[in-house]
């Protein structure tokens, strides 16, 4: 995820003002965020989790899934929800044209297939125009709003979800996978984002305006009409945002504390209780109709979602079975090395795919004479960064991977290479001492380096200090609270100008997996979109980059979008761009009860409409 409201969210305990970036969607509390101490003994301790399903057995329906945790969704919206936890709720109640099937196949979990649309649009069925410019979806029969009585979801339903995303009170995170890729959609936006956040005004709004590039056939067909070709439209099509609306929620200023006690499903469970900050309740959805709706077997009779706990009082109740899963809470640290030696089977670690962190140069810093805008100074860096004594901070290799470049496996462009090995990926300070002399600083040179001041981040910074200073380079470390670090900080082109600091160490996860270098490599590293709120923190700027991007984007095929990603993702890293740093894993914990737990890579745990209980 990544754009200016944006996309790719702070990783760990981190939570500024994040949408899923950190930025990508907004990840899980404290998810990755663990002491140094317990990294060494997690390193030492080798392999422990699983990555499997549970034992399953023959599944069993029927009982309450508790689910225990600190906080709360950021929105019960389908227009503006951007965090991991509420989409693993709205998985439960939202459904989409497309979807993700829950599998343990890394591949199968992140390509969409049909939900509430009939089936796939391709070229081969006519549901993709020759020119890849045209979707068409027809909608099932018997896909329900949980109305009285129940309604059939409808292709003008899909419009309207549509348009309530540019809404002025709560509008879409990441506005530009719509901008740029559905005809006329920005130029419906950008006025309705201007108008009074009433009741009326929007509902006037919505229903005497179009979007040029969505129109119906009937009640049941869809049809979007791109700006171009866009190989990746698949997955923007099953993204929450992309949901239906009911026309009933008109009635309501969006995710306002009114709608927020209306919601309707169209899913198979349905919300019976939502209190703020403290419990959420969903029962099974009479309107679903299962054989409609592949994906989600609904097992359980009852969802609870209990909010308010720290993480030792989550992780006790779960290991205790009064609870099954965690909500936003990993185990705590103090628990977290015993489950790993003991193999314990009820800590699962998700699948990689995230960068997180990753070390960005401020480009625009006139500190050390410009030191930065030079390419030897940039590689130095990249020698002498200690990546694994960075892993050891994050919980060892169990739970993440050094990092050698942007794009991460499993992804469409996807190629290894390492243009700056060390031994064991632990730094090499002498060619870094090499190259800084080769760029004019044979005696070293002194850099600012802003930190937040949670979680395990000011123990990173001193690594990161201590690699550096074996170069013969002094790191000055500024610290900034976590809430300001990129709304005062990487965002403000203006305090990069005056060289407040000249490297940081911002995470990113994409918002969805596979053919996804829209939601990796664009908003990161397109120079045209600098200025304020751009996730392009350091300023860069290639021709040959946004010319790749530009490519890729309009690319008809996964396939041919990827050679344009690996060009891209081969031209960052023979720049310099950035210093990937990490590949992290998330890692979750379960009740011994809960069963056909399949780990989500969209929501960072297990999916609650597939799990059965022991």
């Amino acid at each position: 995820m990544g754009e200016s409201y944006v996309a790719p969210v702070p990783c760990g305990d981190d939570a500024p003002k994040l949408t899923r970036r950190d930025r990508g969607r907004r990840i899980r509390s404290g998810a990755a965020a663990l002491a140094a101490t317990l990294g060494l003994v997690v390193a030492a301790c080798g392999g422990g989790a699983t990555t499997g399903p549970s034992p399953s057995g023959t599944a069993h329906r029927g009982g309450t899934l508790v689910l225990v945790g600190k906080g709360d969704v950021d929105h019960m919206d389908t227009a503006s929800a951007y965090y991991t936890v509420t989409d693993m709720l709205m998985r439960a109640f939202t459904r989409q044209l497309v979807a993700y099937p829950a599998s343990n196949d890394f591949k199968t979990a992140t390509t969409p297939v049909a939900d509430i649309a009939t089936q796939v649009p391709t070229k081969a069925n006519g549901g993709i125009s020759a020119d890849g410019k045209t979707y068409t979806f027809h909608i099932k029969k018997g896909v329900k709003w949980d109305t009285n009585p129940p309604r059939q979801v409808t292709a003008q339903d899909v419009v309207l979800g549509f348009k309530r995303l540019c809404n002025p009170v709560n509008p879409v995170g990441a506005p530009g996978y719509f901008e740029g890729t559905i005809a006329g959609f920005k130029d419906y936006c950008e006025p309705m984002l201007k108008i009074d956040g009433t009741v009326d005004a929007i509902k006037s709004y919505i229903q005497s305006h179009d979007i040029s590039g969505i129109t119906t056939k009937g009640t049941d067909t869809v049809v979007f009409h791109l700006i171009q070709p866009a190989s990746d439209f698949l997955n923007i099509m099953a993204m929450t945002f992309s949901s239906p609306a009911p026309e009933e929620y008109l009635n309501y200023v969006p995710d306002s504390a009114e709608f927020q006690q209306h919601t309707i499903s169209d899913g198979p469970y349905r919300i019976t209780k939502y209190d703020p900050g403290k419990e959420i309740d969903l029962a099974r959805n009479p309107a679903w109709d299962a054989s409609t709706d592949p994906l989600r077997k609904a097992y359980v009779n009852q969802i609870k979602v209990v909010e308010g706990l720290d993480p030792t009082a989550s992780y006790e109740q779960i290991a205790a079975g009064t609870a099954d899963m965690d909500w936003d809470n990993p185990p705590p640290t103090a628990q977290l090395a015993q489950l790993v030696a003991s193999h314990d089977p009820r800590l699962e670690v998700g699948p990689p795919g995230s960068l997180n962190p990753y070390i960005v140069f401020n480009l625009q810093s006139p500190n050390e004479n410009g030191a930065l805008k030079k390419l030897a100074v940039r590689q130095a860096i990249e020698y002498a960064v200690d990546k694994v004594a960075v892993e050891q901070i994050y919980g060892g290799p169990q739970f993440n991977t050094p990092a050698t470049q942007i794009l991460t496996p499993g992804n469409a462009g996807y190629q290894k290479f390492d243009l700056y090995p060390t031994p064991g990926s632990k730094g090499d300070p002498a060619k870094a001492k090499q190259l800084l002399a080769q760029a004019g600083y044979p005696n070293g040179l002194t850099l600012k380096m802003i930190y937040r001041t949670n979680s395990v981040h000011p123990q990173v910074a001193q690594t990161y200090q201590a690699s550096l200073k074996q170069a013969g380079i002094t790191l000055q470390l500024i610290p900034v609270p976590p809430s300001d670090f990129y709304s005062k900080y990487l965002e403000v082109p203006s305090v990069a100008q005056q060289g407040v600091w000249d490297i940081a160490d911002p995470g990113w996860v994409p918002d969805w997996y596979g053919n996804n270098g829209r939601t990796m490599i664009q908003p990161l590293f397109d120079g045209r979109t600098y200025g304020p709120d751009s996730t392009d923190f350091g300023d860069y700027n290639s021709p040959a980059v946004n010319a790749d991007i530009d490519k890729a984007l309009a690319a008809p095929t996964a396939d041919e979008a990827g050679k344009y990603w690996h060009d891209a993702d081969m031209q960052i890293m023979k720049d310099a761009a950035v210093v990937p740093v990490l590949d992290q894993r998330l890692y979750f914990m379960r009740s011994s009860r809960v069963q056909n737990y399949i780990v989500s890579p969209f929501t960072g745990d297990g999916d609650i409409t597939n799990v059965w209980l022991k």
